[in-house]
This record gives structure tokens, C-alpha cells and sequence, in this order.
């Protein structure tokens, strides 16, 4: 994320325009009085009709000009504003996928998407129309000061008292403001986060009846989020009476002391008049200082929050001159890979060569490091010890694109987007994916219940695919990976929701794919048994290696696993 002036500075012209229009808009409408005072003391006073029809052709010539720069003032200010906005989402949403893996096992989705919604929202605000607001304010401000100031220097002494006593509660408003506007964007991320959990595990909340409590969850933050904004709205309700009071103090007073200097003969009525006429112009800006220094407060304690967001850096980055393969064979080498993370060691010395089109099955317990492996040969992570190689290049020398792009991957974990079937099977080549690819891809990945959807492939799912089974999902993520054609093929655990008919029909797919290397991760040893090899892990570390065969025949892990899954 660039500084927020660079992000303005490509609107230049507009800012400067609006600003033109902004300056035009106020000295015009600080014309209106002077051209009452010459009607009061020469038309009403003196009976000169002559230059009536004039001064209120001027008075309608102000109102409208006025109202034409008022116009563009605020659509080039709100164009601005928006433009800002755009762009800075734009970055920041390229800047957060572009964050590894490890930033979102941190930190909540609700928050992330609060910055991009919700404070950018702010600072659209503070660049656009508050800005702008506040810019009108101390303008005007200025010029009618200046004018009561020709006017009569003794009426200006109140306005140029209790205006300074103004803007500095403004700041104090600013000031106790801005705690405030920061606890609330952090409450707001997290109700944010609450509600999106539950209405992405909504079948889970339902199926364990948990619905009062996450209720209350959600109900508890959500009063949190009540009680700042109440805080923020008693700071508001013990200032903004004052700005009121001084609004309507002001006029009484300045009449009040300007009818006995008529009197005295030091003004003239029409003098008295005018000057009454820029009190009442100081009223909305007196009026509006404080919610605008309320908003103001908004969009520094959003900026902050979008700057620590900008400031986060990802752990795992493309290296320099980094080395683009000319081709991708797949041949796949794990040297003394060890993983640690915090203080707890994952992956131990684990080591195997897989040549290009063979097939590693991967086998343990749950917490045995399995999908750790998984993450490390697409470098969501780096291995705390060790090298990870792909056709003999280490992986943090390569091309971070291509290591990714020549990897398809099925995991555990089912992810398919809320859009037709075709196109979430195109996801991994979106751009020489055909339909005849798709169909085959659909076939091979045993997805037949496909044809019988009242649209077919361009039937559209739901988010994360609701509406479809663990089983129809799974192929789906299966037929999405094989229309990728990528020269290594990883499947974390992919066919757990397959029946035993349909695992055997993905089994004989995946023989097919000669050319492709192969790593299975599963609990099944059906899943596994045709590997060129499997390795058993426990603890992070391999504790047998060898085909089905010979590790039948050591009567170890694996055959245990064996026995009891096959009943021998």
C-alpha cells in the first residue's frame, strides 16, 4: 500500500478542480450579505430604487453560481473519494493474497474483511466528502471572519473569541474520539468473524443445537459493539450542545451590541444586518465541526488499521533472479525436510526421491505430519531444516508461479466457489480449459450425477458447494485437478467420502495418468497399496518405507493399519 497522498495524487486535476469550485462557491455566497447591507442602508434607508433591480439580480446571480459550484465541488470530491477507494481496495485485496499461508492461520477472516470493507469505507469518507467539509469549514471560516472584520472590527472581537474556544473542542472531540473509533473497528472485526463462522458452519451449529449459544456468542459481541458506540455517542452528547449554544448565542449578542452602537451612531443598520448575516454563515460550520472531527477520528483510526494491514509482509517470498524451468517433469526429492513450528516439531529428517510418473503413497495417524508434507511441496511453508527439490532445483530457487501452476492438488479439505460447475472445474487453467476437457475430466473423476443437474455443468453452486454431497464435492475437486493436465499430482485424503465402488473407479483413473507423479495422502490402504512406494509416518518421522508388499511382510504400522481396515 502506497501513502495515502500517492493514491490522491492520481487524482490531481479533480482534487484541484473541486478545490477551485470549493473556493469559487464560498467567496460568491460571502458576497450575499455585503449586497444586503448596500440594499438596507441606500434602498431602505435612503429610498435609492434605482440600484434595487440591480442588487437583487446580483443576489440571484450569487444563488445560482453558488449552486453550480456547490455541484461540481462535491462530484469531483465524491469521484475523488471513490477513485481512492477503489484503488486502495484494489491493492490491498492484491497485497492480502499475497500473504502466505501462515498470516491466515493468524488472523481472522472477519477482521480482513472488515479493513477492506468497512475502514476503506472511512477513508473514502475522510479523502472524499468529509474532507472536503473540512476544507469548506476553514475556508469559510476565514473569509467570513475577514469580512466582519471590514465590517466592524469591535462586533469581531466575539465570533474571534469564541471561535478559537470551538475548534479546540473539536480536538478534544478528536482526541477522546480516537481510542473509541479504534476499539470499535476491532469489535467490529470481530462480530464480523462470529457471524461469518456461523453462517459458513450453519450445518454444524444446526446438527449439535447449538444455536442459542452461538446466538448468545454473537449477541455477546454485538453488545460490546453497542457499548462503544455508546461511549462514542456521550462524548458526541457532551460537546455537541456547546457548538449549538454557541451558534445561537452568537446572533443575540452581536444584535444586541450592534443596536446600541446604532444608536450611537458607530455602524449602520445595514452594517448590523450584514454582520447578523455571516454570525448565521458561521452556524453550520460551528454546528458541523465537531461531527466532522467525529468523522475525521473515523478515518484516522481505519487508516492505521489499513497500514498495519499494508505492513504485513509475507513469510514465504518469491526469491530474486528466480529460475524459471524450461520444463517440468516432476521428479520430486525431499532432503532431511524437518518442520517446526512453535517449538513443536512436525516433520523430522524426512527424505524420499520420486521419479518423474511414479507414485509415493503417504500413510499415519491424524498428527502424524501427513498434510504437512502437502504444504510444504506447494511452499505454503519453508522446511525449518532440509531442502525440498522439484527435478532437482530447490524449491525456494524457482519461479513461484510455476512451482504452483505445474502442482494440482486435491485436499481434505473441499474448497469449490460459489459459481457454475464448469467454471470451478476450470479454476486451474482457466484460460485453454475446453468443454470437451471439462467432460472428460468430470468422467474420469467418476462424476456422472453431473449430466443428471437440470443445468449441467452450468449448474451453479452454492458456497463452498452447498448443496452437494462430501462425496459429489470430492469428485468435483478431483475432476478440477485432472483438467489441469499438471505434471505432479498431490491428493491429501480425497476420497473419503467416496463408497468403496467409486474409489476403486478414481484408483483406476489415477493408473492412467502415466505421465504424471503421483503423491497420495490417506488413511486408506486401498488408497495407497498400488504405490511405486509408501511411507508410513509416526511422529512426524518415517518409520517404514517400502511397497505394499514389503511392508506387509514386516508386519509393522502398516500392517496393523492393514489388519484392521481389511479385517485379516
Amino acid at each position: 500500500m502506497k501513502k495515502i497522498t500517492a493514491y490522491m495524487a492520481k487524482y490531481k486535476w479533480r482534487y484541484i478542480f473541486g478545490t477551485v469550485s470549493l473556493l469559487i462557491a464560498v467567496v460568491i455566497e460571502n458576497i450575499t450579505p455585503q449586497v444586503t447591507k448596500r440594499i438596507v442602508d441606500e434602498v431602505i434607508e435612503k429610498g435609492n430604487l434605482d440600484i434595487l433591480l440591480p442588487s437583487l439580480g446580483i443576489i440571484l446571480a450569487v444563488t445560482l453560481g453558488r449552486t453550480f459550484f456547490q455541484y461540481t465541488k462535491e462530484y469531483n470530491f465524491d469521484m475523488c473519494g471513490c477513485g481512492v477507494a477503489t484503488d486502495l481496495r484494489k491493492d490491498l485485496f492484491r497485497h492480502v493474497q499475497g500473504l502466505s499461508v501462515d498470516y491466515f492461520d493468524e488472523t481472522n477472516t472477519g477482521e480482513i474483511m472488515s479493513r477492506l470493507t468497512w475502514d476503506i469505507e472511512n477513508v473514502w469518507g475522510g479523502i472524499g466528502f468529509i474532507g472536503m467539509l473540512l476544507a469548506e469549514i476553514v475556508l469559510h471560516v476565514g473569509i467570513v471572519i475577514f469580512c466582519m472584520l471590514r465590517l466592524s472590527p469591535v462586533l469581531s472581537i466575539l465570533p474571534c473569541v469564541l471561535l478559537p474556544i470551538t475548534f479546540a473542542l473539536a480536538i478534544i472531540v478528536e482526541k477522546k474520539l480516537d481510542k473509541v473509533y479504534d476499539d470499535i473497528s476491532d469489535e467490529s472485526a470481530a462480530m464480523n468473524t462470529v457471524a461469518e463462522e456461523n453462517i459458513s458452519g450453519t450445518r454444524t451449529v444446526k446438527a449439535f443445537a447449538r444455536e442459542r449459544f452461538e446466538i448468545d456468542k454473537f449477541l455477546s459481541h454485538n453488545r460490546k459493539y453497542y457499548d462503544l458506540n455508546m461511549k462514542q455517542s456521550k462524548v458526541m452528547m457532551n460537546f455537541f450542545p456547546l457548538f449549538g449554544f454557541i451558534t445561537k448565542i452568537l446572533p443575540v449578542v452581536t444584535i444586541l451590541i450592534g443596536g446600541i452602537m446604532i444608536i450611537n451612531g458607530n455602524i449602520t443598520l445595514g452594517t448590523l444586518v450584514a454582520f447578523v448575516s455571516y454570525c448565521n454563515f458561521l452556524g453550520w460550520p460551528v454546528e458541523n465541526i465537531g461531527w466532522v472531527s467525529n468523522e475525521m477520528a473515523n478515518f484516522f483510526a481505519s487508516l492505521k488499521k489499513l497500514k498495519k494491514l499494508a505492513a504485513a509482509k509475507p513469510a514465504i517470498t518469491e526469491p530474486e533472479n528466480a529460475v524459471v524451468l524450461d520444463r517440468v517433469d516432476g521428479r520430486i526429492t525431499f532432503d532431511d525436510v524437518s518442520f517446526t513450528v512453535k517449538e513443536k516439531e512436525v516433520l523430522k529428517d524426512i527424505s524420499f526421491d520420486l521419479a518423474p510418473g511414479h507414485t509415493l503413497g503417504i500413510m499415519g495417524a491424524t498428527g502424524s505430519g501427513k498434510t504437512s508434507i502437502f504444504t510444504m511441496l506447494f511452499r505454503f511453508y519453508d522446511p525449518t531444516g532440509g531442502r525440498v527439490l522439484l527435478d532437482g532445483r530447490d524449491i525456494k530457487t524457482l519461479d513461484l508461479s510455476q512451482l504452483r501452476s505445474s502442482m494440482a492438488q486435491v485436499s481434505q479439505d473441499v474448497f469449490l466457489f460459489s459459481d457454475t460447475i464448469k467454471e470451478n472445474i476450470r479454476f486451474g487453467r482457466k484460460n485453454d480449459t475446453t468443454d470437451e476437457n471439462i467432460d472428460e475430466s468430470l468422467k474420469e473423476a467418476a462424476a456422472d450425477f453431473v449430466g443428471e443437474l437440470p443445468d449441467g455443468v452450468d449448474t451453479v453452486i452454492g458456497e463452498r458447494g452447498v448443496g452437494l454431497s462430501g462425496g459429489q464435492k470430492q469428485r468435483l475437486s478431483i475432476a478440477r485437478a485432472i483438467s489441469k493436465h499438471a505434471p505432479v499430482l498431490v491428493l491429501d485424503d480425497c476420497t473419503s467420502a467416496l463408497d468403496t465402488e467409486t474409489e476403486q473407479y478414481i484408483q483406476q483413473t489415477l493408473k492412467k495418468l502415466e505421465n504424471t507423479t503421483k503423491i497420495i495422502i490417506s488413511h486408506r490402504i486401498s488408497a495407497v497399496r498400488d504405490a511405486d512406494e509408501i511411507i508410513f509416518l509416526k511422529d512426524g518421522a518415517v518409520s517404514e518405507r517400502g511397497t505394499h508388499d514389503e511392508l506387509l511382510a514386516k508386519h509393522g504400522l502398516y500392517y496393523e493399519t492393514y489388519a484392521a481396515q481389511m479385517g485379516a
